[in-house]
């Protein structure tokens, strides 16, 4: 896989695959056909790692989008009908041919949106065990309770809601994109797949991948442009049912308004400011390494990074000095060399944004131990040091709000309830990690913890079964086994009388 290969090797080879995607450009497939924009508009995508163009990107209008929602719409019924077997053997095949093009999607997944091939490498595989995750229940997706009484068999059962819109964000866009498209296929729905602007190369290949696959022509769309266009189309369409999104906080509030007339069913995994609690008895060599990792693995663009560190005051100076020391050997360079930590960040506006909060550190009267300005041979490109603030207070902003990038910002605390509410005192609940030896101390924290995920000794380690979402500002809904089809599927009751039940008479003399 890429991942093992040498950095010269990644460079040639995404050279090759940067020429093709440069010459044919990202279009739109809308009923099973690549094609331009109606208007033929374009815009350009960009390389975090030198700002150089990839290629032209379809900049779609509202017809695109009306196009691709009517061919959804037509395709459901049929695709819904399918038996589930069939849909299970479409969606292994689709897996198989992930697997097959992983290098490549790995490749330009790292070219378009700065992140390490070494975590690429895996998000592309990822995409492949999710498709085959959920194929497996494809052929049972419909099945419900059984919920007799005395006098009537009452039986449930699930069927496709119908055309979905997806939208996707633009740090791991391929995998979170398989993500949201594979169990709505898997349940019966068509999809309309609106991809982020700032990251679209790897969306294509996915719906290519998927009409060789097999998936009939306007099963799965591809329409892109910008959110405030094309996106807004998407969630007031009256052909789509629902709203998969997968991004900011402030646009999933936009996007249930802009669905609200259509009473559209939405599922949002939005921000996160998540804490990571260090107690005086953990294992502080291993909560060290999986602080370090979840905050600064992907660049520090993932909603479930630990972007709080709170530590138990006994441990608070040793553990902070030992992580501020080894955030400053974390390497930062070419995400193509196999041997980077953290890459560039998405654009000029986000790296912008995060530099914005390590000179807001300093004016709030937190310690910046490392970190800000651009690392030692980064001469071009949306490189900034990996940045480490202490001694901050709960109620400043670089505690508050959500920076989303390589920053990690550690305060302290004295006892169980102080950790709790320094946890809990922000707009924010996706994920919490929570580090001690004592299991009375680590389930009660776990379950007074306002997040949708816990994890108790542990990084994030994601568990397909399992539900995946958030509370408060960062989102409505679970993703992840069966939970992912209550979104994507309606529950009908069925009740059948038993025999001959009372029935009031009106109107009977």
């Amino acid at each position: 896989m890429a991942e093992k290969k040498t950095f010269e090797a990644n460079v040639t080879a995404v050279t090759q695959y940067r020429a093709e995607v440069s010459a044919r450009g990202v279009k739109n497939i809308i009923n099973g056909v690549r094609k331009d924009s109606v208007t033929g508009k374009t815009f350009r995508t960009l390389s975090p790692i030198d700002n150089t163009i990839i290629c032209e990107v379809a900049e779609s209008t509202t017809e695109d989008i009306d196009a691709a929602c009517q061919a959804a719409w037509n395709a459901f019924p049929a695709w819904a009908a399918l038996d589930g077997k069939t849909r299970r053997n479409i969606l292994y095949r689709y897996a198989d041919l992930i697997e097959e093009n992983a290098e490549k999607i790995s490749l330009l997944e790292s070219l378009d949106t700065g992140q390490p091939i070494r975590f690429m490498a895996k998000a592309a595989l990822r995409g492949a065990a999710n498709f085959r995750f959920f194929a497996d229940r494809a052929e049972e997706a419909q099945n419900g309770l059984s919920l007799p009484t005395n006098d009537h068999l009452n039986y449930t059962i699930r069927q496709p809601i119908g055309p979905i819109g997806v939208i996707t964000p633009w740090n791991t866009p391929f995998m979170l994109s398989t993500w949201k498209i594979a169990p709505a296929l898997a349940a019966g729905c068509t999809v309309v797949h609106k991809p982020a602007e700032l990251s679209p190369v790897t969306a294509q290949i996915l719906t290519e991948l998927g009409l060789e696959a097999g998936l009939p022509a306007g099963v799965l769309n591809l329409v892109n442009g910008y959110g405030e266009t094309v996106g807004k189309a998407l969630t007031e369409h009256v052909h789509i049912k629902a709203i998969a999104f997968v991004g900011e906080s402030s646009t999933g509030s936009l996007i249930m308004q802009q669905g609200a007339p259509t009473l559209k069913r939405v599922h949002f995994e939005l921000g996160g400011k998540n804490p990571v609690i260090v107690f005086a008895d953990a294992d502080l060599d291993r909560a060290l390494d999986a602080a370090i990792f979840m905050k600064y693995s992907l660049n520090g663009e993932r909603c479930t990074s630990s972007s709080r560190l709170l530590v138990e005051k006994p441990v608070y100076e040793e553990f902070t000095t030992r992580l501020a020391e080894r955030v400053t050997q974390i390497k930062v360079g070419n995400p193509l060399d196999p041997e980077t930590e953290v890459g560039p960040l998405i654009d000029t506006g986000h790296l912008s944004k995060v530099q914005r909060y390590v000179d807001l550190a300093v004016e709030e009267g937190a310690t910046k131990t490392s970190g800000g300005g651009r690392p030692d041979g980064c001469e071009t490109g949306n490189y900034i040091n990996p940045t480490f603030v202490k001694d901050a207070d709960p109620t400043m902003r670089i505690a508050q709000e959500e920076i989303f990038g390589p920053y990690l910002t550690a305060m302290s605390f004295e006892t169980d309830a102080e950790a709790l509410e320094i946890a809990n005192s922000v707009n924010y609940g996706l994920a919490a990690y929570i580090w001690t030896k004592d299991v009375t101390r680590a389930v009660n924290m776990a379950h007074k913890v306002e997040a949708g995920m816990v994890w108790i000794n542990s990084q994030n380690v994601r568990h397909l079964p399992a539900p995946f979402g958030g509370v408060k500002q960062s989102g409505i809904g679970r993703d992840g086994g069966d939970y992912s089809f209550d979104f994507y599927m309606e529950t009908k009751n069925i009740a059948i009388a038993m025999g001959d039940h009372s029935i009031s008479k009106l109107g009977a003399e």
